[in-house]
């Protein structure tokens, strides 16, 4: 076949020929948006599912499939459990994409009230539309929980956050793990406040774990990304693998890529994080002008002896209510210098969030006061900062 090319624009336009001879110690980044075939029946071949292979970005990225793989591994590190892992757009795709990919119309699923404001419009406002109903239930109420799944059939997932964003509330994952079991539902946990690193859900028995990757996983606030990690790997590759692909809530390469290289501190990160929280978390539980502080490394906190059972560490995240209230609350976080004031969680920095006016500001008033989110209420991210420089910020903006 003679390849000779004849036009200049012709050169211009064809890919060139990798020239790599050696493998690359960095993962790279594989910015393509399609795979060629070396002929007609592989490509056949691929799409019939005979083989393996990567067809189109959307389906697939070797880059993207690298770091779900990785984060699938972490989160059953140390035992010798199985699991699948689907990198998605965004937290939020990841869990429309499970429950998406797993519920239909007239099916319900368990879940609590204290659950992050975006969690709970998404299951009320849309998955409420197309005929997935919501029950909110106290989870740690474990009789409750049984009662709820013996009158309702139709449940067939229980959906948890633990610790709670922004309360720190604690669920028994062993326990709702046996409880959906029993009844033939599926657990899933969000776990984006703890990493694989703090707390492994599968690992105590539930189905599938749901992280925002933006936070933790990442670490330094460049990308959005979520991940699925179920154990039942055919489920994963069949019906939650076809809702990303025909959906499009995959994730892109490049932020792949990010969360890739943030992983690499995360053990170390967590540490800082964990540390860090624990030296605030004391501080502000000894200061005047707050009436309560919820970190699960504190001994007052409720749920302190589960959090021991089911976490390494007691994480970064920790809230804490002024007393006084809304206009309070709001003039704190205008006197924030330090620390900085932002709408997300688990960079390497300090970051201070109101729920009452930013993240939870959609919910209903009377469900935030329910769960513990009142209006003075303030969420710590707590980041890898010396410490006494965040506790000098937080001094100067409650004085």
């Amino acid at each position: 076949m003679n390849k000779t090319i004849t036009g200049f624009g012709s050169k211009c336009a064809k890919e060139v020929k990798d020239p790599r001879t050696t493998t690359p110690h960095i993962l790279p980044i594989y910015a393509t948006s399609s795979f060629k075939f070396e002929n007609i029946e592989q490509g056949i071949d691929i799409f019939k599912g005979n083989s393996q292979g990567h067809v189109y970005g959307r389906y697939a990225n070797p880059t993207v499939d690298a770091v779900a793989q990785k984060i699938a591994e972490l989160a059953v590190f140390g035992t010798d459990i199985s699991a699948h892992a689907l990198l998605t757009s965004s937290g939020m795709s990841a869990i429309s994409t499970l429950v998406g990919g797993l519920l239909s119309a007239g099916e319900k699923f368990l879940t609590q009230g204290n659950l992050y404001g975006g969690t709970t419009e998404l299951f009320l406002k849309i998955f409420g539309r197309l005929g997935i109903e919501t029950i909110f239930c106290n989870l740690q109420d474990l009789e409750e929980v049984e009662k709820k799944l013996k009158e309702n059939k139709e449940i067939k997932m229980i959906y948890c956050e633990t610790p709670a964003n922004p309360t720190m509330a604690c669920v028994d994952l062993r326990q709702i793990a046996t409880l959906a079991k029993k009844y033939n539902a599926w657990s899933a946990v969000d776990n984006t406040f703890c990493t694989p690193y703090l707390q492994q859900p599968l690992v105590l028995g539930n189905d599938f774990t749901i992280h925002s990757t933006t936070k933790f996983l990442n670490g330094h606030g460049n990308g959005i990304a979520g991940v699925i990690i179920g154990k039942d790997v055919d489920l994963m590759k069949n019906r939650v693998w076809q809702n990303l692909k025909l959906s499009g809530t995959n994730a892109n390469p490049w932020d792949a890529w990010l969360i890739h290289n943030g992983m690499k501190t995360l053990e170390l990160r967590m540490n800082r994080h964990c540390e860090n929280a624990m030296t605030i978390a004391t501080y502000l539980s000894k200061h005047q002008k707050v009436a309560k502080v919820n970190y699960n490394g504190l001994s007052s906190h409720p749920d302190h002896e589960l959090s021991k059972s089911q976490m390494s560490q007691f994480g970064g995240m920790l809230s804490f209510e002024l007393k006084g209230g809304l206009d309070v609350g709001i003039d704190f976080m205008n006197r924030i210098e330090f620390c900085t004031l932002a709408p997300t969680l688990g960079d390497v920095d300090t970051l201070v969030l109101h729920p009452a006016s930013s993240s939870h500001i959609n919910v209903d008033k009377a469900i935030r006061e329910r769960n513990g989110i009142t209006d003075g209420l303030i969420r710590l991210s707590v980041g890898i900062e010396n410490s006494v420089d965040i506790t000098n910020d937080l001094e100067q903006a409650l004085s």
